[in-house]
């Protein structure tokens, strides 16, 4: 059968100092962060693979020429580069029961999730030989996985996988294997730490008898500015799940008690479990 994703291929080397050479891709996870990744891998002339445990998730892909896989070894059977982009590290270690013996000597495994440097030596230590882990999580809501301009926290050489990085975003080398893992844990905590901080220095203001407005016009010209930046964002998703995770991560790896209190004001409101950070501090 005729694979539609030849269509897809690139004709020339590179495009504005790019490398365009088609690759084999496996992209596993299309999240709401995974699907803008692997839509700008596919538009690069890639040849992709998808798998995702809610299938339905890929149909605008393989619309445009990728190819649905029923289980992830079907998907990275015949990769040379697999991309996995998934929730957390329980999922992260399922999926890598399940395609971790189907990976072929070569095979450069990117892993962009965040699940802490303790899980990527996990999935390190299930390698077979000739295959490589690269932990490359990222920084950056929905909108700038859809223009490619997430930061990209890399532990590793990234040096045989650059032209898929960059179709991503900007990398940041960290280190060894699991130093790209350990500095995202720092900045994502540092972030969401801070829109809590805003969030309370809003409620304190309010408790004051001062606007909501002026409040968060002083502190956006003071050193809170990106923290006020995020709290007020309205093209990001970063579920509110997810923050109370990544706060998890951390406070297991050191005493954190400010964290422990974010964590707690996090999951406090089941409800808002699926809402975007923002809406800690409105």
């Amino acid at each position: 059968m005729l694979d539609i994703r030849l269509s897809h291929a690139s004709a020339g080397p590179s495009v504005d100092g790019m490398d365009t050479t088609p690759q084999k891709i496996a992209f596993l996870g299309l999240g709401s962060m995974g699907l803008p990744m692997a839509r700008r891998l596919l538009d690069a002339g890639h040849l992709l693979t998808l798998w995702n445990r809610t299938a339905s998730k890929a149909d605008a892909l393989v619309a445009d020429g990728a190819v649905r896989a029923a289980t992830p070894a079907e998907a990275v059977r015949d990769a040379d580069v697999v991309v996995t982009m998934l929730a957390d590290p329980a999922a992260a270690l399922a999926v890598a029961d399940e395609m971790v013996p189907a990976l072929r000597p070569g095979t450069q495994w990117i892993d962009t999730s965040t699940v802490g440097p303790d899980t990527v030596a996990a999935l390190a230590a299930r390698l077979p030989a000739g295959v490589t882990l690269i932990d490359a999580p990222v920084m950056g809501s929905v909108d700038r996985a859809a223009t490619g301009e997430l930061m990209i926290l890399a532990g590793g050489d990234t040096a045989p996988v650059a032209a898929v990085l960059d179709r991503l975003g900007t990398v940041t080398p960290c280190g060894g294997p699991g130093a790209g893992a350990a500095l995202k844990l720092v900045l994502i905590n540092a972030a969401i730490g801070g829109v809590a901080l805003v969030a309370e220095a809003l409620t304190l203001a309010g408790a004051l008898g001062l606007p909501r407005e002026l409040a968060l016009r002083t502190l956006g010209a003071g050193p809170l500015a990106g923290a006020v930046g995020r709290a007020t964002a309205t093209g990001s998703y970063f579920p509110v799940a997810l923050a109370a995770k990544d706060v998890a991560l951390a406070t297991s790896s050191a005493k954190l008690p400010v964290l422990e209190a974010v964590h707690g004001l996090l999951t406090a409101d089941p409800a808002l479990l699926a809402e975007d950070l923002a809406v800690v501090a409105r």
